[in-house]
């Protein structure tokens, strides 16, 4: 190790992988503003916030709690241009609350508290 190896980890850090209370929060944000699925939960975080990554096993681990929980709901769906069906996830209704102060941990976690789903959720509150 050199010192320009310090410099250079400070100025280009690698990515935070989430844990599973992260992402739980961070796919709830995810799913307010509509449906979604595994592989696309992952792209998103990192176009959206290029500091953080998400394994498929922490991924999938929060995707079960939440439906375990009965947070989320699953329903397989074809997308078109995909050779097979995806496993969507959507947010009960009943949960729709509980779901919006999650993910509201999520934006303050992730200095988002300008997004317009964080917006929404305080304006409901």
């Amino acid at each position: 190790m050199k010192f320009e190896d310090i410099y250079q980890f400070f100025k280009d850090p690698p990515p935070f992988y989430l844990n599973k209370e992260l992402a739980v929060c961070y796919v709830l944000a995810v799913l307010l503003r509509g449906d979604s699925y595994g592989t696309e939960l992952i792209q998103l975080l990192e176009t959206e916030y290029p500091l953080y990554r998400l394994s498929d096993t922490v991924l999938y681990s929060a995707l079960k709690f939440l439906e375990d929980e009965e947070m989320v709901t699953g329903y397989w769906k074809k997308v078109e241009g995909r050779g097979r069906p995806r496993r969507m996830y959507q947010i009960r209704s009943e949960a729709m609350q509980q779901a919006q102060d999650l993910a509201h941990l999520w934006h303050d976690y992730a200095g988002q508290k300008d997004s317009p789903v964080a917006q929404t959720a305080a304006s409901e509150k």
